[in-house]
């Protein structure tokens, strides 16, 4: 049976979350107004995350300030799960 939100079969369900916001400056990761982070979603696998993160910062790619990132909640919720590295974790 297919789980609802992308995750199918056998294959696992490696969770990504994807924010961006405004920085205060470009030399720090510290963001100007929390209260306005931008969530883009969470999602099943990289690939889905990288798609959402890179359609994200293409919008403000006029703004240096606004950065976008990919957060592993995979390995923060299960830090021994094995995610294998690379494009598919």
């Amino acid at each position: 049976m297919a789980a609802k939100g992308g995750a199918r079969g056998s294959g696992k369900q490696l969770l990504h979350l994807v924010f961006g916001g405004e920085l205060t400056t470009l030399d720090r990761m510290e963001f100007s107004d929390l209260k306005a982070l931008h969530v883009v979603g969470i999602f099943p696998n990289y690939a889905q995350a990288y798609d959402a993160w890179k359609d994200a910062a293409h919008r403000t790619v006029d703004d240096a300030h606004m950065r976008y990132f990919i957060v592993h909640l995979h390995h923060l919720l299960d830090p021994g799960l094995e995610g294998g590295g690379g494009a598919a974790s």
